[in-house]
């Protein structure tokens, strides 16, 4: 099965520390470590340890934090094609406090992959399911043609403007970055996941709940859950299961996330 991500990659830099520090405060990090992160690869690492191997269409700054995200992933498995950019690699700061939750700073303008770039955009037709995290409204038509298209409401902007139907549109209920109402698509997608953390979820347009699933582990840090699940789901839905299967495993993914350390596990 070919399963890809057309979309965007942050590194960032994971600061561990007991509490995040109010204004004026000093606090000391127990752990610091960079990755490559980003809801592309994550999706995309994800989607590779899944499948055997991901494509991730991209662009990278052509500076030394882009190269070390390219090497870094190709090293876990995706296949990256990308576009390299005279703009800085875009980064970000993210502490995760004693209770896994995560505080994100980010630097600099999101990459997104454009069609008129050169990437193997033809290639996409032969793809069995691509989940959109980033581009422009042509780079979506593009994966359009993949069998499966999944996409996060929280490229919602650029959704609108490519005007394609959409397999499953995937959005947390409680961020008000990934809200979406009945109407802001045409033509609307076919399923809506809207996700609840520890109360799981409900699907549009039958209302069916999913639950969240139990953690396979000690609990880490919530970074990544919500693309972790959107990859889960759209491989699912690639293998043919329908809607209520495919939440389901998505929470699956999610609780995976919750047990690693940062974008990828340490």
């Amino acid at each position: 099965m070919r399963v890809g991500v057309v979309g965007h990659v942050e590194w960032i830099e994971f600061v561990r520390v007991g509490r995040v520090p109010e204004p004026g405060d000093i606090v000391q990090a127990a752990e610091v470590w960079g990755e490559p992160a980003g809801g592309g690869a994550v999706a995309a690492v994800q989607l590779a340890r899944l499948a055997g191997s991901a494509t991730l269409f991209t662009a990278l700054g052509d500076d030394e934090l882009g190269h070390r995200s390219y090497d870094e992933l190709t090293n876990l498995g995706v296949r990256v094609e990308t576009a390299w950019r005279a703009e800085p690699q875009r980064r970000g700061f993210t502490y995760l406090d004693a209770g896994g939750e995560r505080t994100i700073t980010l630097l600099g303008e999101k990459l997104r992959p454009r069609k008129a770039e050169p990437l193997p955009w033809d290639d996409l037709c032969e793809f069995d399911v691509v989940y959109f995290t980033g581009g422009d409204a042509n780079a979506i038509r593009a994966a359009r043609a993949a069998r499966v298209l999944v996409a996060t409401s929280r490229e919602l902007r650029w959704l609108k403007d490519a005007a394609v139907e959409l397999d499953a549109l995937v959005g947390s209920s409680s961020d008000p970055s990934e809200r979406y109402e009945h109407g802001d698509l045409d033509p609307p997608p076919r399923y809506v996941f809207r996700t609840e953390g520890k109360r799981g979820g409900w699907i549009e347009p039958d209302g069916a709940r999913w639950k969240a699933a139990v953690l396979p582990g000690p609990p880490a840090d919530v970074y990544g859950a919500g693309d972790s699940f959107a990859a889960y789901l759209a491989f699912a839905l690639a293998r043919g299961r329908g809607p209520e299967e495919a939440a389901q495993f998505g929470a699956r993914g999610a609780a995976e996330a919750l047990t690693r350390h940062g974008a990828h596990g340490r």
